[in-house]
């Protein structure tokens, strides 16, 4: 097939490569979502592709009004929080799905020596779920349904494809598809019309959209405009391997200071209280330290 198989194709709409910034204590970034270029792509608030070594990592910090999803691609990661979950993520494993809600303060750290790599997310929660009671759902590699079929590969972090679904459930409706092409393959993956979407290149390159467009390369982000469902073509003589993550947006109000995102500025000025005063889903924060 050399045309989309959608009636309303999505297309890329734009397309950069995010630069390397530092984050936490010395770990190196690239931000995809959260930045000049992109600040935000509703319900997605920040998306990083991230590289650390001990001793760096990411240390203590806290977190309201949103989730965050750690895969891991390389090496691993010990995560804690104040609440006492703890727990190392290894390659292909999904700290998955932290709930922040009302309060959390938690740290990730390189697990051993060497590289570590990965990709964090974060989605936006809507007004009624920011302050529910913080959750985890984690996945193993081995629990991440995965379909093959005509030289495609994928992994169902969330959502459903190739007629298999994630277990995760997501509390702001959301996607999140790893993709592998050897050469010469395709992939149609439908999407909700109304979901925001994006893909972001991890090794390869990628046609997105039309079969003549321009490859996509390696450590890019593409987003992508309105349409029923995504074409990729891997023309190349190497593999391709890309995440496709797609949401459904809150189209609310967003007020972000760090780690905070309410709807209002008096929700902010709230949150920095309870921090300051380890109160309304902080209360652990006065006396907790990682180790």
């Amino acid at each position: 097939m050399s045309e989309s198989s959608f009636a309303r194709p999505r297309l890329v709409t734009k397309k950069f490569l995010p630069k390397h910034q530092r984050e936490g204590d010395g770990a190196v970034v690239r931000r995809c979502i959260g930045r000049s270029e992109l600040k935000t792509l509703d319900p997605f608030l920040m998306m990083d592709d991230f590289t650390v070594s001990p001793p760096a990592g990411f240390p203590d910090h806290p977190h309201r009004g949103f989730e965050t999803v750690t895969y891991m691609l390389q090496g691993g990661i010990t995560h804690q929080d104040f609440a006492g979950h703890k727990g190392t993520i290894h390659t292909g494993d999904v700290q998955q799905w932290m709930t922040a809600g009302r309060g959390i303060i938690h740290s990730e750290m390189p697990a051993g020596e060497g590289v570590h790599k990965g990709l964090q997310l974060w989605i936006n929660l809507s007004s009624q779920d920011k302050m529910i009671e913080p959750r985890y759902q984690e996945l193993l590699s081995k629990d991440i349904p995965s379909a093959e079929e005509d030289g495609v590969e994928v992994r169902v972090i969330a959502g459903e494809s190739m007629g298999v679904q994630s277990p995760v459930y997501t509390r702001t409706p959301a996607m999140y598809l790893d993709f592998s092409l050897r050469p010469s393959t395709e992939v149609h993956q439908h999407i909700p019309e109304s979901w925001n979407a994006f893909a972001y290149v991890i090794e390869g390159e990628g046609v997105l959209g039309y079969q003549n467009n321009s490859p996509i390369p390696p450590n890019h982000m593409a987003v992508l405009g309105p349409g029923n469902g995504l074409s990729v073509w891997n023309r190349s003589s190497k593999p391709l391997r890309f995440v496709l993550i797609a949401g459904q947006p809150l189209n609310e109000p967003v007020v972000q200071y760090g780690p905070f995102v309410m709807n209002t500025q008096a929700e902010i000025d709230q949150t920095i209280e309870d921090y300051h005063y380890s109160k309304n889903g902080f209360e652990m924060a006065k006396h907790w330290r990682s180790h």
